[in-house]
């Protein structure tokens, strides 16, 4: 490997920063770091697109990770390479409970470990949740921003179409049958990087949390006919933004 590249984000190691947001989707990075200041391209490798600019004075990263668990581990384990110690994903999920509508944000304080890459930092029993500090520097985001939150417990996923088309799959009663307990549960959503990204946090003694744009709550459209789907995805962008501002600004006040 090339010890002066990052393997797989294809940035320098001469890349110092502290703070990353992690979109999955490469497109959606220039539409986050729009809200920096002197904001450019860093590097785009594979499906990992990194731009910085600075946030309070402070470096941060954008870097997309890709769809699901092992492409985000892997974009996280270099960012920490770079002295990354502080991540938020910034990604869109489905509902599942019905008090969540379409447009609203979640903030995932734990995920449901339904995929497999958590399980190779951490045994099963372990459970993957947020750094506390994180969600509440997010939900004073989401209040300042004005759009409608929920905090709680989502579903991580390895199958998009495992959720969406659980009957065509030979293993779909079993499929079925978790999705009735993870909503019994008061499950809020389902993803498919947050339980991955706290696994790593957690082994790697780093501190993650999750803003999540809700597209549509499949859940809402069955039991209550509503099919409203939105796409705009600035509201949990400008959450994740403003959530982090006050998280830098926590970790720059002196100690008293």
């Amino acid at each position: 490997m090339n010890e002066e590249k990052m393997f797989h984000i294809g940035l320098p190691t001469t890349v110092h920063a502290q703070y990353a947001l992690l979109p999955g989707d490469p497109g959606r990075v220039l539409q986050i770091a729009a809200y920096l200041e002197n904001p450019h391209e860093l590097g785009f490798n594979r499906e990992f697109r990194t731009w910085a600019g600075t946030l309070c004075g402070e470096t941060v990263l954008v870097t997309s990770t890709g769809i699901g668990g092992p492409s985000a581990s892997i974009a996280m384990e270099e960012l920490i390479g770079l002295g990354v110690d502080t991540f938020v994903r910034v990604g869109t999920c489905g509902g599942m409970n019905e008090a969540v509508c379409a447009g609203d944000v979640v903030i995932a304080t734990g995920a449901i470990r339904m995929e497999g890459t958590s399980r190779e930092y951490l045994p099963i029993e372990f459970p993957s949740v947020a750094d506390f500090g994180l969600v509440r520097d997010l939900v004073d985001g989401a209040a300042a921003v004005g759009v409608p939150c929920h905090t709680g417990v989502v579903q991580s996923k390895d199958s998009f179409y495992g959720q969406h088309a659980p009957a065509s799959m030979p293993n779909g009663a079993e499929l079925l049958r978790k999705w009735d307990a993870w909503i019994a549960g008061g499950c809020l959503a389902s993803e498919m990087e947050a339980a991955a990204i706290y696994a790593v946090a957690a082994a790697r003694g780093v501190k993650a949390a999750t803003v999540l744009h809700v597209i549509w709550n499949q859940m809402r459209r069955d039991n209550l006919g509503d099919h409203t789907e939105v796409h705009d995805t600035d509201l949990a962008i400008r959450t994740a933004i403003e959530g982090l501002k006050r998280t830098i600004m926590r970790k720059s006040s002196p100690k008293k």
